[in-house]
């Protein structure tokens, strides 16, 4: 029989620890979430390798490092509404969960939102709801937001989720453009504009839907 309490603490101890991850609650909130629920039956003996998982067409669990360190340098506070950009089957939600006040995970997949409702109700995390929408889109209805994160690469960020940031909001996310490897970035908003800092090289999964149009520019704002 598979021990994950033994995977789980071996994840902490090898995958976490070592890579800089230093935030009390997030290496709390990775060793007691049973990650092997948030992946299919036959996916639970590989549930906490150091690499993304595959949950659906075109959609991946992100690596726990990867997920950790992004979470820790976007610094969610006790008192934060954040949104959860690729909700996925909840697992980067339940972790935002333990840090902050309320989550909104956003899903574009009906099977994944469900699945991620299913497992916030059966794991008792009351603060932290899947809602449908198009990821690209953000989620205003709820906004505006302390931090946003976004599981998954993505070519660019657009507009309209930057702008669901309150003044001094934070957000997370691996952005990558024509390169193998992503730049794990937090964007702030300071007074009508967004700084960006990159904070590692990272490997992550492309998140559908954030794709550069043919002609685009970056405009700074």
């Amino acid at each position: 029989m598979t021990d994950f309490n033994v995977m789980r603490s071996n994840m902490v101890e090898g995958q976490i620890l070592p890579n800089k991850i230093t935030d009390p609650r997030l290496i709390d909130v990775l060793s007691r979430l049973p990650r092997e629920a948030f992946v299919a039956p036959d996916q639970r003996s590989v549930a906490y390798v150091d690499d993304d998982i595959k949950i659906a067409s075109d959609r991946y669990l992100m690596e726990p490092m990867v997920l950790a360190r992004l979470l820790q340098a976007l610094a969610p506070g006790p008192d934060d509404v954040s949104l959860y950009i690729g909700c996925g089957s909840g697992y980067g939600v339940a972790v935002l969960a333990s840090l902050c006040n309320t989550v909104i995970g956003l899903e574009c997949d009906a099977k994944l939102l469900a699945r991620a409702s299913e497992l916030f109700l059966e794991l008792e995390i009351d603060n932290a709801v899947a809602v449908a929408g198009s990821l690209d889109k953000g989620y205003a209805e709820q906004g505006p937001y302390d931090s946003v994160f976004i599981e998954g690469a993505v070519e660019h960020v657009p507009s309209v989720i930057l702008d669901q940031l309150v003044e001094g909001g934070r957000l997370a996310a691996v952005i990558r453009s024509g390169k193998s490897l992503g730049e794990a970035t937090i964007i702030k908003r300071v007074g009508g504009r967004y700084g960006r800092r990159v904070i590692f090289d990272a490997a992550a999964s492309d998140l559908p839907g954030f794709k550069v149009a043919p002609g685009f520019k970056f405009v700074t704002r």
